[in-house]
C-alpha cells in the first residue's frame, strides 16, 4: 500500500521566544523539520512527503534548502501552502494527494523531530490492518481535571489517561471525507476530525523522547537526546 507523510508546521516562534519559526532553527547544525522528514525517509525510502508551511515561508525554507543541500537529497518534498489553522493546514495537504484509495497517511508534527523509525513503521503497519493508527503514551505524572460544579480540581486516574503524540496514520478515503466536515473548535488534532465520524481510534504505543519543540527548554532537551542517541 503506497504511504505518504504530511508534515504540518505552521509555528511563529512567538514561545519560543525567536524571531525565527521554530521549525527553521537548527538541531545539531541543521533545520528542525530536516531531521523530522529524515525519520520518515529513514523508516522507509518509498514514503511520499508533503510539506505544509504557510506561505509567507516559503522562502525561508527555500533558502534553508539552499544552504542545507542535503534536505532535498535525502528528503525530496512536496511544498504545500497551509492554512489558518491546523485543521486547515492538514486538509492542504490531503488535499494535494491525488489517490482516494489504497494509501495510508501519516499526518505529522513538523516539530516532533525524534519520533522513533520503529514508532513510524509499527504504526503504519497497526494502521494498513486496522485503518488507522495514532501514537500515544502513557501519562508518568498525576493528573487533575477542573469541576466546575465542585470549583476544585479532582484526580484523575493516571492509569487511564494517555498523551496523544504524532504521527496520526489513516486511509486516504477516510482523511478525505472526514476533512470535508466544517471546522469544529474542538479539533485539537486530526484523530478528533475522524472520530466524529463515529470512527474508534486506534492507540499505538509512542516514545517519550518524541517530544513537541515549542519552548527553548524543549530545544535543549532534543539536543541532550539527539547527542545521546
Amino acid at each position: 500500500m503506497k504511504k505518504y507523510a504530511i508534515i504540518v508546521a505552521g509555528g511563529t516562534g512567538q514561545r519560543m521566544k525567536s524571531a525565527v519559526p521554530k521549525q527553521f532553527l537548527l538541531l545539531q547544525g541543521k533545520p528542525i523539520l530536516y531531521h523530522t522528514l529524515l525519520q520518515f525517509k529513514k523508516a522507509d525510502a518509498e514514503i511520499e512527503l508533503i510539506l505544509v508551511l504557510p506561505q509567507n515561508q516559503f522562502s525561508t525554507w527555500q533558502t534553508l534548502c539552499q544552504e542545507h543541500p542535503e534536505i532535498l537529497q535525502d528528503c525530496p518534498h512536496q511544498l504545500v501552502e497551509g492554512g489558518k489553522t491546523r485543521f486547515h493546514s492538514s486538509q492542504q495537504g490531503i488535499q494535494a494527494i491525488l489517490e482516494n484509495q489504497q494509501a495510508l497517511v501519516a499526518i505529522h508534527d513538523g516539530v516532533r523531530p525524534l519520533v522513533s523509525i520503529t514508532c513510524i513503521q509499527q504504526a503504519y503497519l497497526h494502521a494498513q490492518e486496522h485503518g488507522n493508527a495514532v501514537l500515544a503514551v502513557s501519562s508518568k505524572d498525576s493528573v487533575r481535571q477542573w469541576d466546575n460544579a465542585e470549583n476544585v480540581y479532582l484526580p484523575l486516574d493516571r492509569n487511564h489517561i494517555k498523551l496523544i503524540q504524532t504521527p496520526q496514520i489513516f486511509e486516504v478515503s477516510i482523511l478525505k471525507k472526514a476533512f470535508q466536515q466544517e471546522y469544529q473548535d474542538f479539533f485539537t488534532d486530526d484523530a478528533s476530525v475522524v472520530e466524529l465520524m463515529g470512527i474508534d481510534i486506534q492507540l499505538v504505543e509512542g516514545n517519550y523522547s518524541n517530544i513537541k519543540i515549542t519552548t527553548p527548554e524543549d530545544l535543549l532537551i532534543a539536543e541532550a537526546l539527539t547527542q545521546n542517541a
